[in-house]
Parts: structure tokens; sequence; C-alpha cells
């Protein structure tokens, strides 16, 4: 309620908090990328980062979309200076005024209770159909999020990477392995259910529909499959995906 002071972050929500800005800010270009977007009311586009910081516009559009993922900047087409011939520009602008750490999970005791119960009285694959279903509809928004997402020269791999990418800040802490001759994998040594007061292998589910809704939005249908989960006693939660026959030739900018 207003004027209540905020709970303090369990140690789950915190390593999400970490694990997300890290990920977001490590690399010191990208942070001073950041603070030119920040200051800039009408936001900027890659060309425009390029040049300020002399690098390649796929450099300057790399670190932006980075950003983009982790959802600390917008993308908007460039309406007015895009009005005329050829494709619209996109630009980047701040999404909020301030930086601040990723909003905490908070869970209320009550509908905590409720998903346990509902969890144990629903047969096992049809609790995990539902919550792929719900990851897979919550991918979608987090790529739609993104901005453009129709990008039909976009390789599989990057699609990939800009899953993980989003994943991390939402507190997954994941990242993109491609020693698999004819799959990619995304690890996530970070679980961020694992503070929760329920934990249930099914909620595994939702963490494959997410792939799957992001991947359908960024690249493509897929059929990605859990191989281990930090929930089931692994060390890491691996969901694999087969690379598409066909598919664009690997992006090497990650």
């Amino acid at each position: 309620m207003p004027g209540q002071p905020t709970p303090p972050l369990s140690a789950t929500e915190f390593a999400s908090a970490v694990t997300a800005i890290s990920s977001a800010f490590g690399d010191p270009t990208r942070r001073d990328v950041f603070l030119l977007v920040h200051e800039s009311e009408a936001g900027v586009t890659a060309a425009e980062v390029a040049e300020r910081f002399g690098l390649h516009v796929n450099v300057a559009r790399h670190h932006l979309d980075k950003l983009a993922a982790g959802g600390y900047v917008e993308v908007v087409v460039d309406r007015i200076r895009g009005s005329g011939a050829g494709r619209p520009s996109k630009r980047y602008r701040a999404t909020a005024a301030e930086l601040a750490a990723p909003m905490p999970i908070r869970h209320d005791v009550v509908l905590i209770q409720l998903l346990k119960r509902a969890l144990e009285l629903l047969p096992r694959e049809q609790a995990e159909e539902l919550a792929e279903e719900v990851g897979s509809d919550y991918g979608r928004a987090m790529a739609s999020a993104m901005g453009d997402v129709a990008e039909s020269q976009r390789s599989f791999r990057a699609a990939l990477h800009m899953v993980a990418d989003a994943m991390t800040a939402h507190g997954f802490d994941a990242r993109v392995d491609g020693s698999g001759r004819d799959e990619l994998k995304i690890v996530a040594e970070h679980c961020p259910y694992g503070g929760a007061e329920v934990i249930h292998p099914v909620l595994c589910a939702v963490d494959r529909g997410m792939v799957k809704g992001m991947l359908a939005a960024l690249y493509g249908d897929s059929s990605p499959r859990l191989e281990s989960s930090l929930l089931s006693g692994f060390d890491a939660c691996t969901t694999a995906v087969d690379t598409p026959t066909g598919s664009h030739p690997v992006d090497t900018s990650h």
C-alpha cells in the first residue's frame, strides 16, 4: 500500500536483480550507450550511437538490443524521420526516468496455497500443458516488448541469444550452449522460483513455454525440450532446441 516501506529482497530476488543488471550493463560501452539513450528524450538510432562512440552500426545495434531484451530501453519506429522512401528507422528510448533494480516478485500466501493445491489436483500431463501454454503466451509478450520482432534475416542462433538475454533479465542467468551438432541449448544456472514457497517440477514447463513463445515471435515455430532442471536436483536447467533445417547462417556477433 502507498506509504508502506518496500519489503527487503529475499536472497533469490536479490540474486535475480544482480544477475539482470550485470548482464545488461557489464560492458562499459553498453553503460555509456544506455546513458546516451537516457539523456535523449527523443531516443537514438543505432546509426547515431555508432557515430557517437565510433562503433560499427551492427555493434551499436547489438548493445541496444541487449538493453531492449532486458527491458531497459524500448524500441519505437521513427515515423517522422522514416516517413519518406525506404524502411522507417528504429529508435531506442529509455523506459523509465531512473534506473532501478527489476521489480521483485511478491508472493501472496493465499494465492500460493491455491497454486499448490491446484498443482496437486491436476494430472501431471494436464498441469504441464497448462504451464507451458502460460509460459508461451508470456514469452510472446516478452518478445513483442523488444520492438520489431519481424526480422526475416535474423539467424536462429541470434534469436536464441535474444531469448537467453531476456530470460536473464527475468532472473534465470541464461546462456546459449552451441556445442551440439544439430541442436542449441539454453542453460540457466539460476532459478527465479528457488525462493518460492511452492516448488513443483511442473513449473519448469513454464520456462519451456517461454522459450517456445519467444522463439516463435523472434524466428519461427520450434519444439524445445527440457533436459534437466534445478528443481529436479541438477546443476542447471537445460532446454534444447533442434537447429531448423535451412536456418539462416550462424550469427557470430555474440
